[in-house]
């Protein structure tokens, strides 16, 4: 063979071995690659990433933008009105979805990235993934100082969205086009991580996102990740036995781990098996219909008094798919009887650790099933009668049946407005709320048929997640009713993306109770000893120069209908009743402004929260409300 014949040969055999590639800027590429992202559970298979939120600004308008703009695959654009409450939304979205569908939210740089820091902790707190793709500055660093660009005189590699680190559960620059692969392929591995998913941040330099790059065609090539149930060992499963073998007074705290496990079934089988009450968390509740035997309502600091006084009592604690909150636990002071311990049934080992909790690291369908094989093995048995637990169970009812019937000369009442809504939805209809007065009534009073028609933010309590989450229940559940219970503050705070319901034709209806500030804060404050400051939204007085004047005034059904949506002011009952009825055959969203009587929720029953109360004060009743907190902090346990 000559010499010119070997060339021809060794280029043809470079040729043929050479990866195939294809030229895309570093945003295009990101766009391919998320499109080709799906998760398997169970043998059903989902495609992961179903769009992209964004709001264009200098940053990503000439490289996310473009990139969007020109796509040609299944990935959405969906247009945000503020960056905070798309992340909401993608995240009640991936929330309702059981992690397994999530969005992306692309950003600008400086004031539009750092919007979505608070909805990236509120993911991450509650264990939901949301891909945030924030603008960042030039890699390059030739034109900076560049517009919105924070400058770090001691470390010039600081940006603006390096505030994103401690919020996320996986944070990266992409500071040269290749980096993206390494990167990408780890967003996914904690996107799709029961354990450690959350918020993930991928940074994107402005220069970057528009820079090419010959990335192999293997990279985008369709990537299925498994969720995989986790399954105790034996060994671990007969330590849980021989701890509940011995206890003869146990309660279960349901918590949002039964619901992404799918495990309602499960634990309503347990409960009901071996007689062992059930008090649910926030995340938990509608894990078991209201109407259970073994369901005894809320629990904790926002308890009910049949859960609570059960709790007291209890020697056994066991923790199903809960990271035991101090809400949960009202600040470790809920379960009094000396002998108690705790099992914790968890796939993560830093949650099921918590309050020195015997670890049963597992999923909890799994863990519940071998759990009722091996106490029937048993023969176990405890010490709770089913009558005194019907007996505390029907006292709740009536307790709950007031609360809706509270009648006021007055005005309307919080509790008889939630009363009146709880009876009018439908059991598939579902409702969303997350801070203020709200969730400690709903978690309380309502009553929920079906599992996931509750939908509360409360890890975060995040102000302005409400209208924002019910966008993204409504576009995970485009044919239920989706009711978003806000209050004025909350609503005050953010409610953007009641304009984006309308753009997208995705109907929610807004339920707004109005009761003239911050109240669930007001009344906090005042239990602690204080007359009340600055919670109420009142005209500043000239007397006292401070914010005691009259309540303003707030149109908030005309605020809706400004932005095209439906309004209705509701006084009275009649109205109130009206108000559902014409919402519920609306087909674009609708806004009900309910003014309701301040002060009018619901109290604590055998519970109790901590709160640093000022040790000094030159008010009697602070004193005495920090004497009492010190007393309550004596009682509680230390770990």
């Amino acid at each position: 063979m000559n010499t010119l014949t070997e060339a021809k040969t060794a280029t043809k055999e470079a040729t043929a071995t050479k990866p195939k590639t294809i030229r895309l800027t570093m945003a295009q590429a990101l766009l391919k690659f998320l499109d080709n992202q799906y998760i398997d559970f169970e043998g059903k298979e989902n495609k992961f990433v179903k769009g992209v939120f964004g709001i264009f600004g200098h940053g990503n308008v000439t490289g996310m933008g473009e990139a969007l703009e020109r796509h040609t695959g299944k990935l959405t654009y969906l247009q945000g009105k503020n960056e905070q409450g798309m992340v909401h939304t993608a995240a009640a979205y991936a929330k309702q979805k059981n992690r397994l569908e999530i969005y992306a939210c692309t950003s600008s740089v400086g004031p539009g990235a750092l919007n979505m820091v608070t909805a990236a902790a509120t993911a991450t707190v509650n264990r939901v993934p949301v891909l945030l793709l924030p603008g960042d500055i030039f890699a390059s660093r030739q034109p900076d100082p560049v517009l919105q660009q924070v400058e770090v005189p001691t470390d010039y590699t600081i940006s603006a969205s390096d505030a994103f680190k401690p919020v996320s559960k996986y944070w990266d620059r992409i500071s040269r086009p290749e980096q993206l692969m390494t990167a990408a392929l780890n967003a996914m591995r904690v996107l799709t991580d029961p354990v450690d998913t959350g918020a993930v941040t991928l940074s994107l330099p402005q220069d970057v996102q528009a820079e090419a790059y010959d990335y192999p065609e293997e990279f985008f090539k369709k990537r299925v990740h498994y969720i995989e149930r986790r399954t105790p060992s034996e060994q671990a499963i007969q330590r849980a036995v021989e701890l509940i073998a011995q206890k003869k007074n146990p309660v279960i705290i349901a918590g949002g781990g039964v619901h992404y496990s799918l495990a309602t079934d499960e634990l309503a089988a347990f409960a009901e098996t071996f007689m062992i009450p059930v008090g649910e968390t926030q995340a938990g509740k509608s894990a078991l219909p209201w109407k259970h035997s073994m369901n005894m309502g809320s629990i904790g600091a926002t308890g009910s008094l049949a859960s609570n006084i059960l709790a007291k009592e209890a020697d056994l604690v066991i923790a199903v798919g809960t990271r035991l909150s101090d809400f949960s636990t009202s600040s470790k002071t809920a379960f009094e009887n000396p002998e108690v311990e705790f099992l914790t049934i968890n796939v993560s080992v830093f949650d099921a650790l918590k309050m020195d909790s015997q670890a049963l690291v597992a999923d909890a369908k799994i863990a519940l099933e071998l759990l009722t094989k091996a106490l029937k093995a048993n023969n176990y048995q405890n010490t709770h009668q089913a009558e005194r637990l019907q007996g505390l169970k029907i006292k709740w009812d009536q307790e709950v049946d007031k609360y809706y019937a509270d009648e006021r000369k007055d005005g309307l009442s919080q509790t008889r407005v939630l009363g009146e809504i709880n009876q009018f939805i439908e059991d598939k209809d579902i409702i969303v709320a997350a801070a203020g007065s709200m969730p400690g009534d709903l978690h309380r009073l309502w009553r929920s048929t079906n599992p996931k028609t509750y939908h509360m933010e409360y890890g975060f309590s995040c102000m302005g997640y409400e209208v924002a989450g019910a966008l993204g229940i409504k576009l995970a559940e485009p044919d239920q009713e989706v009711y978003a219970l806000v209050g004025d503050g909350s609503y005050l705070m953010m409610h953007s993306e009641l304009v984006t319901s309308l753009q997208e034709n995705k109907k929610i209806t807004v339920l707004l109770l109005d009761n003239n500030g911050y109240q669930c804060i007001h009344n906090l404050q005042v239990g602690q000893g204080s007359d009340g400051f600055g919670n109420e939204f009142r005209y500043r007085s000239e007397e006292d120069n401070r914010l005691s004047g009259a309540y303003m005034p707030i149109d908030f059904a005309a605020n809706a209908r400004s932005m095209g949506a439906n309004g209705y002011t509701v006084r009275t009952l009649d109205e109130l009743q009206a108000a559902l009825e014409n919402a519920k055959k609306e087909t674009v969203s609708t806004l009900i402004d309910i003014k309701v009587l301040s002060g009018t929720c619901t109290t604590g029953y055998e519970s109790w929260w901590r709160l640093g109360v000022a040790e000094v004060s030159t008010d009697e009743k602070v004193q005495k409300a920090h004497e009492t907190m010190e007393e309550k902090v004596k009682q509680a346990r230390q770990y």
